[in-house]
């Protein structure tokens, strides 16, 4: 799928995916606290959906939030805004982030290297924008390491992909390693359906 066509695929689902805010937190919000919460500086949360990573950016002094999909982003604004968080978000695509170089202090993202087009080039793009001394976290779900369940991921895989353009079975951690970053730090959870990933900037 083309960035648009994702585009317009999380502009149908943004209601949808912002009624499952609590849901959301019960299954994933611990993950997101662990990976996220020392966060610091000026934070750029790429794919930021309906900004279900901003409570936990409590180290962050700004938050910067950028999505493909307008719809999502009205959410992620409204969460903004309940929060009280000092930040803005903007319409973008993560493959071509309008920052100039070294402009964050931390970048993070969740769930989205199974959406790009092209991941390796969004990553590579985090980390241009982060500072070189700064962070690039990620927390992304990944084909579990428990055989049965991994089946059932590559059998829904095509058909989850074309109606949302996720890829459920994907292995991050083999994307970000064809991308131009170090991997300081990579751990699997939850059966392997979760992977949180550190990266530093060449």
């Amino acid at each position: 799928m083309s960035a648009e066509e994702i585009a317009a695929a999380y502009d149908d689902l943004a209601d949808r995916l912002a009624r499952w805010r609590r849901l959301d937190r019960l299954f994933a919000g611990r993950y997101r606290g662990r990976q996220f919460g020392e966060a610091a500086g000026r934070v750029l949360d790429v794919a930021c959906g309906t900004g279900r990573n901003f409570r936990y950016l409590r180290e962050a002094t700004a938050v910067v939030g950028i999505d493909i999909s307008a719809n999502v982003l009205d959410h992620a604004r409204d969460e903004l805004d309940r929060l009280s968080q000092d930040g803005a978000v903007h319409r973008m695509d993560a493959q071509a982030l309008a920052f100039p170089d070294d402009s964050f202090d931390t970048v993070v993202s969740s769930f989205s290297t199974c959406t790009f087009p092209d991941p390796v080039g969004a990553i590579e793009e985090m980390a241009r924008v982060c500072a070189p001394d700064g962070r690039v976290l990620l927390l992304e779900h990944s084909r579990s390491d428990v055989a049965p369940i991994a089946r059932l991921q590559d059998w829904r895989a095509e058909p989850h992909y074309e109606e949302i353009g996720c890829r459920v079975n994907h292995e991050p951690l083999e994307t970000v390693r064809q991308a131009d970053v170090t991997v300081e730090d990579a751990e699997g959870a939850l059966l392997g359906l979760l992977t949180t990933i550190e990266l530093s900037p060449k």
